[in-house]
């Protein structure tokens, strides 16, 4: 506490210049500031200043999921906007309080395990599930789980708000989180085996494919009924007629507003400061919201109608569990599982700590089943699995600091922006085209994580065929995704449990993703290796 009194327990001898001072052309570089270590003394102000830096880095990515799933379309929930408010302060809340969680590291009691990593590895929900969610709700409405109105052909006209998928997908989640609790008392090598960097690399990019084309739809204007460019009726405008300056899908304008967000993130990156490039989706976002709220594109009325304050379980849903989505959670969970162990690494190695050795995989495992418990937790709080925040291991290489003290001022200010849910409640004005340029790039990201993590292969002959033969279907239903849904149709009976089957069939197939892994994990464990790939399986187990 005498600390606080003084101007070093404040501000201390840390170079601002280096975090805030733009990278301009002709100007002399700043020097990088000393690294200031996980146990080192850091000063308060500079400690929620960092902690600022790495809630910004992490936001656009929190708030998203619940923003494109609980929106309108026939693979989302068509939720209204109360509900969708609640679902982005939820995000929030529970990031920060699971943060805390993955980022405390302590000894289970009468056991060899840990919880928690001891560093900066802060959570947020999994841009992973997003696929799993989209492909549940589409067939949820096809089978009439979810309520809509249908034409005198049968055919679905609108999609009405279904909270109750939302429900089916929690209690899924919460029944394939025990996979991931289990995964993290296995042993790092033995998962490095059965998920190689070649079977995580295309899963992660099919992921990543997927994700592009959604954000390319709310570029266009929305992912609604307006997409189909209907004739009459209430979407004849995006997102729908009674919308702010309402337009059709596709519309330059629109265009235009998703444009300047995606440039203005590429101008940050490439003048800003350290902190500004840290930040530069968020700031790419004000910039389209500052813009598209002059030209009167910004919904107000979801601001004023927004509560003042909220917090976890002010909205509930009813539990249950969607069958179909089994399999293709099982596939996300191993996916976040070798994710989080490459994240973890990595947050090792810029934190200035081991990255091998008994510590390491105390960390390692930790770590792992933080995530898992993490997941379980995140649906009793009314929001999808958790996954480990790999942006925020840039943001402690920029800044050179590790001390965990950012990490929690980080967790206050998620929660913080969760609870005065007006903050929220913006998100849910911004036009979607501007949401679009936005999501789009961080979708972009995940592509490219996913050709990163290939990049670290040798391309030997068995290599080629795997990722060949995965792609072969993998690909094929990313791009065509209805491609599997008419081969078994001949079906006409009642049996919930043959119609079950028959929908987790295509989910697995019409999933890229999901049909991909599988084909990869069971090739790369069947097929004899050659003597090039002996002789590579070393630098073949690169961190994910």
């Amino acid at each position: 506490m005498r600390n606080l009194c003084t101007r070093q327990g404040w501000i201390g001898d840390y170079d601002f210049g280096f975090l805030c001072l733009p990278n301009l052309p002709g100007f002399r570089k700043q020097a990088p500031a000393k690294f200031i270590g996980i146990k080192d003394r850091l000063p308060l102000a500079v400690a929620i200043i960092m902690g600022f830096q790495h809630c910004l880095a992490m936001l656009a990515g929190v708030v998203t999921p619940p923003l494109i799933l609980s929106g309108p379309g026939p693979q989302h929930m068509n939720l209204n906007t109360e509900y969708r408010s609640y679902l982005i302060s939820a995000s929030l809340i529970t990031c920060g309080l699971l943060s805390m969680i993955q980022m405390t590291r302590w000894r289970i009691p009468g056991t060899r395990y840990y919880m928690g990593t001891g560093l900066i590895t802060v959570v947020g929900t999994s841009f992973t599930i997003m696929p799993v969610a989209e492909s549940s709700f589409a067939y949820m409405y096809q089978s009439d789980f979810c309520p809509s109105v249908k034409s005198d052909m049968g055919v679905i006209t609108q999609y009405l708000p279904c909270p109750q998928a939302y429900g089916a997908l929690l209690g899924t989640t919460m029944t394939c989180s025990v996979l991931m609790i289990l995964i993290s008392f296995v042993p790092a090598k033995v998962l490095h085996k059965l998920f190689p960097p070649l079977v995580t690399g295309i899963t992660v990019t099919l992921i990543g494919a997927h994700l592009v084309g959604s954000g390319l739809k709310n570029w266009g204007g929305g992912s609604g009924p307006c997409i189909n460019h209907p004739a009459s009726g209430n979407f004849i405008r995006c997102p729908n007629v009674d919308a702010p300056n309402a337009l059709p899908w596709g519309h330059i304008k629109y265009m235009g507003l998703g444009f300047l967000v995606f440039i203005s993130i590429i101008l940050f990156d490439i003048f800003g400061s350290h902190f500004m490039r840290s930040a530069e989706v968020v700031l790419g976002l004000i910039i389209g919201l500052i813009v598209s709220w002059t030209t009167g594109y910004v919904n107000t009325q979801v601001i004023n109608d927004a509560p003042v304050v909220t917090f976890l379980w002010v909205k509930t849903f009813p539990l249950s569990i969607y069958t179909p989505a089994i399999i293709p959670m099982l596939v996300i969970y191993m996916l976040i599982a070798v994710e989080s162990i490459g994240t973890i690494t990595a947050c090792c190695d810029v934190s200035g700590v081991e990255v091998s050795g008994p510590v390491f995989e105390t960390r390692i495992q930790g770590g792992v089943l933080a995530d898992g418990l993490n997941s379980l937790l995140a649906g009793a709080f009314t929001n999808p699995p958790m996954s480990t925040f790999a942006q925020n291991n840039g943001i402690v290489a920029l800044t050179r600091c590790a001390n965990l003290t950012t990490g929690y001022a980080c967790c206050f200010f998620l929660v913080f922006m969760g609870v005065f849910s007006k903050l929220a409640s913006v998100f849910l004005a911004i036009p979607e085209s501007v949401l679009g340029g936005m999501t789009t790039f961080l979708f972009a990201n995940v592509l490219v994580s996913g050709i990163r993590i290939l990049s670290y292969l040798k391309w030997t002959r068995r290599d080629r065929f795997i990722a060949a033969a995965s792609m072969t279907l993998g690909m094929g239903t990313t791009i065509k995704d209805d491609w599997f849904s008419y081969a078994l149709t001949a079906y006409k009976g009642s049996n919930t449990t043959v119609n079950g089957l028959i929908i987790s069939a295509e989910m697995i197939v019409n999933s890229g993703f999901t049909i991909a892994a599988l084909i990869a994990i069971v090739l790369n464990l069947v097929m004899p290796k050659e003597p090039e790939d002996l002789d590579n399986e070393e630098s073949d187990s690169h961190p994910v």
